[in-house]
């Protein structure tokens, strides 16, 4: 058996587990990792900062439903990189970090960059492990992909000593990794539509991990049979068909407060594969856990998370895709709700309904055209931040797996990736939302776009101000501002200096032009959109928000 050093023997196993693409910062710990990957075939996404790369893993592992994977160095490199792991786990997507750490030899004397990882993400992410034996990096590497992948995925962190990664031994591989799926048992599925059967006024609530095009394809297709209406968690719009006349919309922030009522006023939940919530029960006021007053049906791919807050009527630990595959194979009839779902429906469109904001530059408008005028499989992704009210409440998605966006609410998100989707699919439109607070977290991966030949388009929705804060603000302490207002460069001219394209759009009726410009330009584009400063919300001016403040306060 040959030869082989640490990094080689990882970069190996990484192709047997289907690796195609790593996202990095380098450092000196890992130069073993780096020349493991120079023959491998693995393409090697360098990054600006480890934030945007961990970001970049978790949006690949989003797009893909395999683990994402990034490569980091000790110390301040994993620091930086604890963004992208926090969005992993709240989101409940596979990704494995990578992190160069001090020679074995050395530990527990603080030298230069050490950290203890066991400590330091122990509770943060699924497993953290620091690899001392050469020998034993495939076995390592095959449970991390596994952990990674079962049950409630999540993030996994393998720490790789430098002296360990450089060492030559010549260890066999590990086959790729077989993540055990729990199935539902022709008895569960039954139950399941007997329970329904029984209902007056039921709501399917359809998200979390496990799923895919053909589980939304049969989300559909159950919806249909059962005539039953469907709402989606936080930032999962695209497991449903917006245009659906089941679809009812998303129980996130901001939310519709038809919505949240009609969620207080069902009387059965099936929850399928998500987690409830404080987003999704409105900070926990639309459901009582104390006392929810109707009948839980959860199913969730971890054992754990039924029960976790509210006592389910029927729990069942198993596959998302399979359940919901067999819900609509067991010929469910629809009972007595059509008008109920009807209601559901007429509410969601009446949400849509645009509702006018100050100012040449209207979002709702903008949301309005690209929803109308973008391929049904464009990517659409963002940060965090009021701006992404307007996506949320305005746009319409038909695809599954085109919403990219951090259940977690992470700010400079929306960026890195959207970088990663345009790497993952080239041939589709990518496009980036982002506040002006939102894009300047992570405006520097322009640089890894440009260099890897991502051409996302970046809308840059600009009110001067951090929005989100300073609408709690007012509320809080109105006409006391501090801390929310921020400076801006010219982000049209930012994105010319990076090499990419830049316009700045100042009236609704350029973006068009705009925004057609940028697709022919070829290459990453920023349009900045300059709102007045009275635009806060979807729902309130800032003026109004401050009255609100100061009639309460």
């Amino acid at each position: 058996m040959t030869q082989r050093h640490g990094g080689a023997i990882l970069a190996g196993q990484l192709k047997i587990q289907g690796v195609t693409r790593v996202y990095s910062v380098p450092g000196e710990s890992f130069l073993a990792a780096l020349d493991g990957l120079y023959e491998s075939g693995i393409q090697n996404v360098v990054c600006r900062q480890e934030g945007g790369a961990a970001m970049m893993a978790e949006a690949h592992g989003k797009l893909t439903g395999r683990p994402g994977v990034a490569f980091v160095t000790r110390g301040p490199g994993a620091t930086n990189a604890s963004s992208g792991l926090h969005v992993a786990m709240q989101d409940s997507t596979p990704m494995i970090l990578f992190v160069g750490q001090i020679a074995r030899a050395h530990r527990d004397r603080e030298a230069f960059q050490e950290v203890d990882y066991r400590q330091m993400f122990g509770g943060l992410v699924k497993w953290v492990a620091e690899i001392d034996q050469t020998d034993r990096l495939p076995e390592y590497i095959a449970r991390a992909f596994q952990i990674a992948q079962s049950g409630r995925p999540g993030p996994v962190v393998l720490a790789l000593p430098e002296d360990m990664l450089s060492a030559m031994t010549d260890v066999a591989d590990r086959p790729a990794a077989q993540p055990a799926r729990a199935m539902p048992a022709p008895a569960d599925v039954a139950r399941i539509v007997q329970m329904l059967g029984q209902a007056k006024r039921p709501l399917v609530v359809a998200g979390g991990p496990g799923w895919s095009a053909q589980a939304a394809a049969d989300m559909q297709r159950f919806a249909e049979g059962m005539d039953l209406p469907v709402a989606v968690p936080f930032r999962r719009q695209d497991y449903v068909n917006n245009d659906s006349a089941h679809y009812a919309g998303d129980l996130g922030v901001g939310m519709n407060p038809a919505l949240a009522k009609r969620l207080k006023d069902a009387d059965l939940l099936l929850v399928i594969g998500a987690r409830v919530g404080d987003i999704l029960t409105d900070g926990y006021t639309s459901l009582d856990p104390s006392n929810l007053g109707k009948t839980l049906i959860h199913a969730h791919p971890s054992p754990d998370e039924p029960g976790h807050v509210y006592a389910p009527d029927f729990a069942l630990a198993c596959d998302s895709e399979a359940l919901i595959a067999a819900l609509a194979d067991a010929g469910g009839r629809a009972g007595d709700w059509a008008g109920w779902r009807a209601q559901a429906r007429a509410d969601y469109e009446a949400w849509q309904t645009p509702k006018e904001t100050p100012g040449p530059v209207k979002m709702e408008q903008v949301i309005g055209w690209l929803s109308e005028n973008l391929p049904h499989d464009a990517i659409l992704t963002n940060g965090a931040g009021n701006y992404a009210a307007f996506v949320h409440r305005y746009y319409r998605f038909r695809s599954y797996k085109t919403q990219v966006a951090p259940t977690s609410g992470s700010m400079g998100y929306g960026f890195p990736a959207s970088i990663a989707a345009k790497l993952a699919h080239p041939e589709r439109t990518v496009i980036c939302f982002a506040g002006d607070g939102c894009f300047q977290m992570t405006c520097n991966e322009m640089s890894t776009a440009i260099q890897h030949g991502a051409a996302v388009i970046v809308i840059v929705v600009n009110n001067g101000k951090y929005g989100t804060i300073r609408m709690h603000q007012e509320k809080t302490y109105p006409g006391r501002v501090s801390g929310t207002m921020i400076a801006n460069p010219d982000f049209a001219a930012l994105a010319r200096a990076y090499g990419g394209y830049g316009q700045t759009v100042t009236r609704t009726e350029d973006f068009a032009a705009a925004f057609k410009q940028a697709q022919a330009a070829g290459v990453l584009s920023v349009i900045e959109l300059q709102l007045d400063d009275e635009v806060l919300s979807t729902g309130m001016t800032l003026s109004e928000t401050r009255a609100i403040g100061e009639s309460a306060n």
